[in-house]
């Protein structure tokens, strides 16, 4: 408690403190007071006016007693302060920016609502996005081609004939009979029934470009385990350039090719210079043959570059019969792959020989071969039945005989009309 007190001067200050302290009410009694008739000073005035409402404001925040008229006031209580404009405002505008912020949030969570709405109904309205069932497999391949490098088996499962067709073992008994000076080789087979003729199919024969059948499935092999992609390039070289099939050996040195040119080439026109460039790639000759070998490949061997003239590189009916069951099965290569060696040995350019043995609607995806010694073909042939057969026919000659084209176009004749029925 505080006690103020002082002389007629002092007073008056402290009667002027003291009504700065006192409300309107209690002013406006006092200037009545002091002018009965209710004129006012301009002093009273702004007491009254302006000055009462700033002694209203002081007290919220305490209470004052007052005793006699001269000017001596007791203060009670507690002062508490008063807050400022400015201060009032500074608690104002945290608040104003929270609300900001939760406006802006539920704005922003609305617009990705909407965003997501609108997106699956356009997704769901555009035909481009729709994807098929027969079009998943396709897309899982092309993606993942080392996991499909896994899922396929590592070697040509053995053949499994079942039942020897009599009516094609009897021809070949006459042909042979008929073309003493020829040795023919065959086998056919079923690959649903495993029906077959297997005639002198275990012999080894010179491979001539049959051979390139097996470098293309090692190829496949490798693209499917990601050691070679299709797009890359192989570089001519001096000593990969073959003579013979193809246009490869015609172009600069130094030139390149991408695999899949390459092994396209090997195919369609037998191109010996890109088969050359193949085995390079996959390793090299004796690399070659350790995978032919743990394919089950019992005789299939290279030894020399194409074109290897005197045949010293060797296959038997039977190998590539064996090695055509697998691909067809997807057991050496994937799906995908198998899907592109078939569509490049539907396109081989020589039609003379088995092709010829086949009726309306047929088709065949094949390799043929043709040095002097030795002619051969094999192929995997569809009919429009649905039917699907493996056929291998090589013929050993005196050179250049014509007459083994034309054992092997009877041949394949008498098979398709067999596996027709």
């Amino acid at each position: 408690m505080v006690l103020e007190s002082g002389s007629s001067n002092s007073g008056k200050r402290s009667n002027a403190g003291h009504k700065k302290g006192l409300s309107s009410s209690q002013q406006r009694e006092q200037a009545k007071m002091r002018n009965p008739r209710g004129r006012f000073s301009p002093q009273d005035a702004r007491i009254v006016s302006g000055e009462s409402r700033n002694s209203d404001r002081k007290n919220r925040s305490q209470t004052v007693t007052s005793s006699g008229d001269n000017g001596s006031r007791r203060v009670t209580g507690e002062t508490l302060p008063t807050p400022t404009r400015k201060q009032s405002k500074q608690r104002q505008h945290p608040q104003r920016q929270n609300k900001l912020i939760v406006y802006a949030l539920r704005l922003l969570i609305l617009g990705i609502g909407i965003s997501a709405i609108a997106g699956t109904v356009l997704s769901a309205l555009d035909p481009t996005t729709r994807i098929t069932s027969e079009e998943i497999p396709i897309t899982a391949m092309e993606v993942m081609p080392q996991l499909q490098a896994r899922e396929t088996i590592a070697h040509a499962a053995p053949l499994q004939p079942t039942q020897e067709i009599t009516a094609l073992k009897t021809l070949m008994q006459q042909l042979a009979a008929n073309n003493t000076q020829l040795f023919p080789g065959m086998f056919f087979i079923d690959t649903e029934t495993g029906t077959y003729l297997n005639w002198n199919g275990d012999t080894t024969f010179a491979a001539a470009s049959t051979i390139k059948f097996p470098i293309l499935v090692a190829f496949f092999q490798d693209v499917d385990a990601g050691k070679i992609r299709l797009d890359e390039k192989l570089t001519l070289k001096k000593e990969l350039v073959g003579g013979g099939a193809g246009g490869f050996q015609y172009k600069p040195l130094g030139s390149q090719f991408t695999a899949l040119e390459t092994a396209t080439q090997m195919i369609i026109v037998s191109d010996n210079t890109a088969t050359n460039l193949l085995i390079e790639r996959l390793g090299g000759i004796a690399a070659l043959n350790q995978r032919f070998k743990n394919w089950g490949l019992t005789v299939t061997e290279l030894r020399n570059l194409l074109p290897d003239l005197e045949g010293t590189n060797t296959t038997s009916p039977k190998d590539l019969a064996q090695l055509m069951v697998a691909v067809q099965k997807g057991d050496l290569i994937s799906v995908k792959s198998r899907d592109r060696l078939l569509n490049i040995m539907r396109r081989t350019q020589t039609a003379t020989l088995l092709p010829k043995g086949l009726g309306p609607g047929a088709t065949i995806a094949h390799k043929t071969g043709d040095i002097g010694s030795m002619v051969g073909d094999v192929g995997l042939v569809d009919l429009l039945s649905g039917k699907r057969y493996v056929a291998v026919a090589m013929v050993k000659r005196p050179h250049n005989n014509v007459q083994a084209k034309e054992l092997i176009r009877q041949v394949s004749r008498a098979a398709y009309q067999e596996f027709s029925k």
